[in-house]
């Protein structure tokens, strides 16, 4: 903290609004389902008797790129929230479909 001024008090206010809030929370919970569901493809490899190395790395891989894209989601973006939220929770279903 140098001159002993904090990162957060340079910070702007940031109002949030409950839609915008409830609407955010769905998003981070839609992505969060996508991690999910790659979660549910390593487990079911691993309880392979030959496990694919390749099938569960994809997924790893594909946590990290969703880990990255939930850090980039911005409250204030109401459209990328909308999209992210239908984009995500219909990967998730897909990744899950694919199990079946």
């Amino acid at each position: 903290m140098p001159n002993g001024i904090s990162i957060t008090d340079q910070l702007d206010p940031h109002g949030w609004a409950n839609e915008e809030t409830a609407a955010y929370e769905a998003a981070i919970e839609a992505v969060n389902g996508a991690v999910g569901a790659y979660s549910a493809v390593i487990a079911a490899e691993e309880a392979k008797a030959a496990p694919d190395d390749v099938v569960m790395e994809t997924a790893r891989a594909q946590q990290n790129r969703l880990a990255s894209e939930r850090e980039g989601l911005r409250s204030s973006d109401r459209e990328q929230i909308a999209a992210a939220r239908a984009h995500y929770a219909e990967l998730a279903r897909e990744v899950m479909a694919g199990l079946a």
